[in-house]
């Protein structure tokens, strides 16, 4: 049977989420009026249901991020939110809190959210075992990494389905082992209200104060994008396909929906038998989707293909833009640039000033020239330095393109065969569509032969194949009669309609709830029977769970704010020796005569210490609690 390859997009709001459906996507998350890992995406149940109403006409699923942790006190609300999602039409439940798992929560699916830090074959099959139907592997992983745990999962039916993000924002840290935000700022990254640390400047220090890198963003990574990855992750073992974004804009949702669409659709149709699609319709863009025209900061794969050395955006943590040309001139109150790309009034362009600095520029009349374009910005950079001959351009905004995507730039349709027959006492109309879903309608009519048959047959053929107001398309229509009846425009039109509708709750009868997974019994053992502050264990469910499965020793989340001294305030996977080329392994911790460890951020007053890992490949920054938020916890 066909593995199906889910395309997951994000939304901020459920009109977000519709045009992410319009866009292709099979499935959308979305976090609720509480408890998802974005403070800032909340949404009322109602909008809730009315995107789930929408999206399930494509048998296409709703998730609900209920993804942060819990403070004892929280529990019965999450309870509540989770029922109400049930009764909303939720399909999923995206979890980071093994707390939730102790509730008599409703019968839907579980997920356990990246947050859960999924980076082992054990991990993945305790939690498998645990109940959560799919999985959302940590960022990380590399292709043999994914397919160590796929085979340790298993890969048939009951296996759970391995998501991951293939494109958007990527946090520096393993997902839920970043605690910078809550020390410094009381802002708890694990219950949606990260401050993001990462992004911020930082000058680099070794052993004996000297600078290795100075007001550099060097936490800040480049912006995923597996777009030449996903049929080696598919292979691997990859089901379901995220993109980053609950924060993003609407362009954003639409243009990396319909990117990853057209993607996932070659690889399914060729390779017929191997892979399916995971939901329902056929979508045409009126636009052409290109990534890099919205939100990003340069684009890596990460580690898939193992430890690559440019992942960093060092530079700039905000929107970078496509590159666009290179400045030849510039004049009292223009510049010209050298340029394939159309420019248009209204554009923007960013580009490094002195001291590698991002600056940028809005385009108030656009010029073209013979070996380019001239640019009248609305004001000219202070410094004249700043933007000189050699200057790389990047546009950060393409007005052209944002206007297509303010339209109506997507249209998603179900494919459906017609075919009106005679009955006894007049006629009727069956549809079949894409998924093999059948319906039918019919009226009773006199049978009366029409006076020009050969016109007769062309009009109910273009009437039966009408179908511009709904989901569906006429992929064939068929007219099975004895001879050319004569049938009214309004009757064989109401007909159709009646079709249609039957078709409609054909498709959702045939919509079946995605089934929650039954945990083991006996419970599997926890694969660690010690448990640090690096499990977030923040309410007394929790505990209990963890105790269920063989844990002897549970550690207090960080945000109990009882973690003493310096601890590992972000553990990740990138490392600013490598990155600075002081890999021990390659350079024997010198270069230049700088010392390679220990090294030490510095931003401001705040001194954060790196720690590194050699056997594990990873960097610790060491730190400690600057401004607690207390969060009471119950006794163990």
């Amino acid at each position: 049977m066909a593995k199906p390859l889910e395309l997951l997009a994000p939304a901020r709001t459920a009109e977000i989420g519709i045009e992410a459906i319009r866009h292709g996507a099979d499935a959308v998350y979305i976090g609720g009026p509480a408890f998802g890992a974005r403070h800032d995406a909340a949404n009322p149940m109602t909008d809730i249901a009315r995107l789930a109403g929408f999206a399930h006409r494509y048998h296409a699923r709703i998730f609900l991020a209920l993804n942060t942790i819990f403070r004892d006190d929280e529990l019965e609300e999450a309870r509540r939110v989770a029922w109400q999602a049930y009764d909303a039409g939720v399909d999923a439940l995206i979890l980071q809190d093994m707390g939730l798992l102790e509730l008599d929560l409703p019968p839907i699916q579980l997920h356990a959210s990246t947050q859960c830090d999924i980076r082992t074959p054990e991990k993945a099959r305790f939690l498998a075992d645990a109940g959560f139907s799919q999985l959302v592997l940590a960022r990380e992983l590399s292709l043999p990494d994914i397919a160590a745990i796929r085979q340790r999962v298993g890969d048939g039916a009951g296996a759970p389905v391995l998501e991951f993000f293939v494109h958007g924002a990527l946090c520096v840290a393993f997902s839920g082992q970043c605690y910078i935000s809550h020390a410094h700022t009381g802002r708890s990254a694990n219950r949606g209200e990260c401050s993001q640390a990462c992004r911020l400047p930082y000058t680099l220090e070794d052993a004996r104060g000297r600078i290795v890198s100075h007001d550099k963003h060097l936490l800040s990574m480049k912006d995923n994008d597996q777009g030449a990855n996903l049929r080696a992750l598919a292979d691997a073992g990859i089901g379901s396909f995220k993109i980053e974004g609950r924060l993003k804009d609407v362009a954003y949702v639409k243009n990396a929906t319909a990117y990853y669409r057209q993607l996932i659709d070659r690889i399914v149709d060729g390779a017929a038998g191997t892979y399916a699609r995971a939901s329902s319709g056929r979508c045409r863009f009126g636009f052409t989707p290109r990534p890099e025209k919205t939100f990003n900061r340069g684009s890596t794969d990460y580690f898939v293909h193992g430890r690559q050395p440019d992942i960093g955006a060092f530079d700039a943590p905000g929107f970078a833009g496509e590159a666009s040309g290179t400045v030849t001139r510039v004049g009292p109150d223009w510049f010209e640039v050298a340029s394939d790309e159309d420019f248009a009034n209204g554009d923007g362009v960013s580009y490094l000033a002195r001291g590698r600095k991002p600056a940028g520029l809005r385009i108030n009349v656009a010029q073209r020239t013979a070996g380019g374009w001239r640019l009248h910005p609305n004001a000219m950079p202070e410094n004249a330095d700043d933007l000189c001959r050699g200057t790389e351009i990047r546009r950060n905004r393409d007005q052209a393109f944002e206007r297509l995507l303010e339209k109506d730039s997507a249209e998603r349709r179900i494919g459906v065969a017609l075919t009106l027959d005679e009955t006894a006492d007049g006629f009727a109309v069956a549809m079949v569509d894409e998924d093999g879903i059948a319906a039918r309608a019919a009226v009773a009519h006199a049978k009366e032969a029409a006076k020009n048959p050969q016109r007769a047959l062309v009009a109910l053929g273009e009437a039966l194949g009408k179908l511009g107001a709904t989901e569906f398309h006429a992929t064939e229509v068929n007219i099975r009669l004895a001879e050319p009846w004569f049938l009214p425009a309004a009757t064989i039109n109401a007909l159709r309609r009646d079709a249609v509708d039957a078709l409609v709750a054909a498709r959702e009868a045939a919509r079946s709830r995605l089934p929650r997974a039954l945990p083991a019994e006996p419970p599997t053992p926890c694969p660690e029977r010690e448990l640090s502050y690096l499990a977030n264990v923040l309410n007394t469910s929790a505990r209990a769970f963890y105790r269920r499965h063989g844990v002897t020793l549970i550690a207090d989340a960080y945000e109990a704010n009882t973690t003493p001294g310096d601890v590992a305030l972000m553990i990740t996977k990138h490392c600013l020796r490598y990155s600075h080329s002081l890999c021990p392994k390659e350079a024997k911790g010198w270069v230049a005569g700088v010392n390679a460890e220990p090294m030490t951020l510095v931003n401001g007053g705040e001194r954060l210490t790196l720690k590194f890992d050699c056997k594990k490949c990873e960097m610790h920054v060491m730190g400690r609690l600057r401004k607690p938020r207390t969060i009471a916890i119950k006794a163990a």
